[in-house]
């Protein structure tokens, strides 16, 4: 707005003085200089940030000028609602950006589409998307690109040349191995002959869980030989939390006998959870476990449903997907293997899109960045968690 007044008395001055002048283009703002020490794990060792390059010359917005348009799967849910809040307070920390949370509490693209559509209409100037499906918002993320917005993506991907950058939790094969170890660690002998066991997750088109599940098969073959997965087309329940009660209902019926059922989906986990409690089932039964907020889960552990589930910090990951995008809505650009310093959350390499994928797009100005962190939840430290 502030742009266009001054256009405004410009064009006023040289109607009446018969003038030719030059308007200044505004400088970028950059964000804070802070370096912070990182919380990290041996995946993601702590290093130095890389001294900030010089911002683009054309013209960007600035300030509290910047709105990041924040994107869920589905709203409701309470993996996102915690990332929803993560993003908001650093936010509100970093006083920079304005984040605006928007999503449907069903998982679909047409409302995905929909809601970017109307970020790039509404004067928004970045998307930070967790994609409900691989490949069908890149036409949409590609038009938000033309539109001059930043384009950014958390949790679950699209097409790597359909957004800048991906903030995920983890490679697939750290979490596809760790979610077939917590199932490993619930059973009596993870080297018995007669394990059988099944994933129940969202969609086969969502590109995180999917890959989680090619990984976690591939681990399987090679340390657990020995298991026998009853269901190789796998459970989907769409992310609906009703039809996840069912669907899991569905598998402990067909597989009364079943050891293990893995749920890489924050939907999918507390409704096989509470599948088994309305079949009479506890861990003794059949082993539970997968990913999921701990908040959704307390109260089945507390009744013996599961022992163990894991996540990762959702309000830290979205703290980071919404600031990525807003530092690049102000100017900044990245190539890939360069580090980006986060205030308070800690310096982050781009990593190339193969990290997630060995097939992925690779372009310099297109990369992945890592949480910290995973963290593994049981009875013994999940009230320390509090989303």
């Amino acid at each position: 707005m502030k742009k266009k007044f001054f256009s405004a008395l410009l064009c006023i001055a040289m109607a009446m003085t018969m003038l030719v002048g030059c308007g200044s283009k505004q400088a970028a703002e950059s964000p804070d200089d802070t370096k912070t020490a990182a919380e990290t794990t041996k995946d993601a060792p702590a290093e130095k940030a890389a001294e900030a390059e010089p911002a683009d010359t054309d013209v960007k917005p600035s300030g509290d000028d910047i709105t990041v348009t924040f994107v869920p799967k589905l709203s409701g849910n309470a993996f996102f609602e915690s990332a929803n809040v993560g993003a908001q307070e650093y936010a509100a920390k970093i006083g920079k950006y304005t984040v605006k949370y928007d999503g449907n509490p069903e998982a679909s693209v047409a409302n995905q589409v929909a809601i970017i559509n109307n970020a790039i209409s509404q004067g928004a100037n970045a998307v930070c998307v967790s994609s409900v499906d691989a490949k069908g918002l890149d036409e949409a993320m590609k038009k938000a690109q033309a539109a001059g917005l930043a384009v950014v993506t958390w949790d679950s991907d699209v097409g790597n040349d359909a957004r800048s950058l991906m903030v995920s939790q983890g490679t697939p094969e750290q979490l596809g191995k760790m979610l077939v170890d917590m199932a490993a660690e619930g059973m009596e002998d993870p080297n018995a002959k007669d394990v059988t066991y099944c994933w129940h997750y969202s969609q086969a088109t969502v590109a995180d869980q999917n890959s989680w599940q090619v990984a976690g098969e591939a681990y399987i073959k090679e340390k657990y030989p020995n298991w026998t997965n009853v269901a190789p087309d796998n459970y989907y329940s769409e992310q609906d939390a009703e039809k996840a009660i069912s669907v899991g209902e569905s598998i402990l019926t067909a597989h009364p006998d079943i050891t293990a059922i893995i749920c890489n989906d924050s939907t999918a986990l507390p409704g096989q959870a509470q599948a088994a409690q309305n079949l009479g089932l506890t861990s003794k039964d059949v082993v539970i476990t997968g990913f999921a907020a701990p908040n959704s889960m307390k109260d089945y552990c507390r009744a013996g449903i599961l022992e163990r589930w894991g996540l990762w910090d959702c309000k830290v990951q979205g703290a980071m997907g919404c600031y990525l995008a807003y530092w690049l809505a102000a100017g900044n650009t990245f190539k890939v293997g360069d580090k980006i310093d986060i205030p308070d959350i800690g310096t982050v390499e781009v990593m190339p899109n193969t990290v997630l994928d060995p097939k992925a797009y690779t372009a310099e100005d297109s990369g992945v960045v890592l949480l910290p962190e995973r963290t593994v939840f049981d009875i013994s430290n999940m009230d320390n968690y509090n989303f």
